[in-house]
């Protein structure tokens, strides 16, 4: 199998999956998308012949277009353009969850300052007021009065980027100090794990502290359901619980956050099971089926 990374930097994450794919005797193409000049319709030499590309930029404007361009080239891509849209952008992932029937935080999105400052009172304090387009836990705000409320809205603003302009707004889950990282492959559970920290961002990005999970049947169904609502793939389900019963056990979730370019290395340190390894042998079936349909089709 000759499998194209791409990418902008190698992290921990990539060497893993680069290891396990040479350890396996895969031809592997690392493919920087910062040199490359994309085409409408050959693709970089560098992409040429590859079974399977697997997206691992680090910048999501990379991740949106060399996607798009290797669907566009017929080259099969994990995760697909149309996945990463839907990922990449909190409103539409948002959107995809609800209508799929998953559930997730109450959200209002508004496109002036006095529209959003009128949802953050109805939600009342705390909420939480997060970017469009980002990751690591970076620009979000914990909002716990009205004054908070003004100023950081202001500053948004006057920002300057569209994107600033359109405020998304969640109800502030009290979850129990910690969420839950669910790395799934088409919708099947690899491993979980819980990120723990005092602070209400739980992010592993911003130091949370992390351990195994085990994944429950609930845990499971919503993997499930949420990797199907934005077109399955390699991805990363964020879970909060929503309260404890009388036993002290999780009565229920939601699922904040589908990610497509899901880092894993944190997971694959805590956990019994080989995350690389499950991650190629997915890979490896991926591209069986890719071949197995461009057979079909030429027949």
């Amino acid at each position: 199998m000759k499998v194209g990374i791409l990418y902008s930097r190698i992290r921990r994450d990539e060497k893993l999956l680069l290891n396990e794919l040479r350890e396996r005797d895969h031809e592997v193409v690392k493919v920087d998308v910062r040199k490359q000049r994309f085409g409408l319709s050959e693709p970089p030499e560098d992409m040429r012949g590859v079974d399977v590309l697997v997206d691992r930029c680090l910048a999501t404007s990379r991740s949106l277009y060399a996607t798009e361009f290797a669907d566009a080239y017929g080259i099969p891509v994990v995760n697909s353009a149309e996945t990463a849209e839907v990922c990449a952008n909190k409103v539409k992932n948002s959107l995809a969850l609800e209508k799929a029937g998953v559930p997730t935080p109450a959200t209002d999105v508004a496109f002036t300052k006095d529209a959003a400052l009128e949802s953050i009172e109805d939600f009342g304090y705390p909420c939480v007021l997060k970017p469009v387009v980002g990751s690591w836990g970076r620009l979000m705000a914990k909002i716990d009065s009205r004054s908070a409320a003004e100023a950081i809205l202001e500053h948004k603003e006057t920002l300057g980027h569209y994107e600033h302009k359109v405020f998304y707004i969640q109800e502030f889950v009290d979850k129990p100090g910690r969420d839950i990282r669910i790395v799934a492959v088409d919708g099947e559970p690899v491993a979980g794990m819980v990120r723990s920290s005092d602070h209400w961002l739980t992010n592993a990005a911003k130091g949370a502290e992390t351990s195994e999970i085990e994944i429950t049947p609930e845990m499971e169904e919503l993997v499930e359901k949420a990797s199907d609502a934005v077109g399955g793939g390699l991805l990363g389900i964020d879970l909060m619980e929503t309260g404890v019963d009388e036993d002290g056990e999780p009565s229920g979730y939601t699922v904040h956050e589908v990610n497509h370019t899901v880092e894993f290395k944190a997971l694959d340190e805590v956990t019994d099971v080989d995350v690389p390894a499950t991650v190629v042998d997915w890979l490896e079936t991926t591209a069986e089926a890719g071949e197995s349909e461009t057979a079909e089709a030429a027949t």
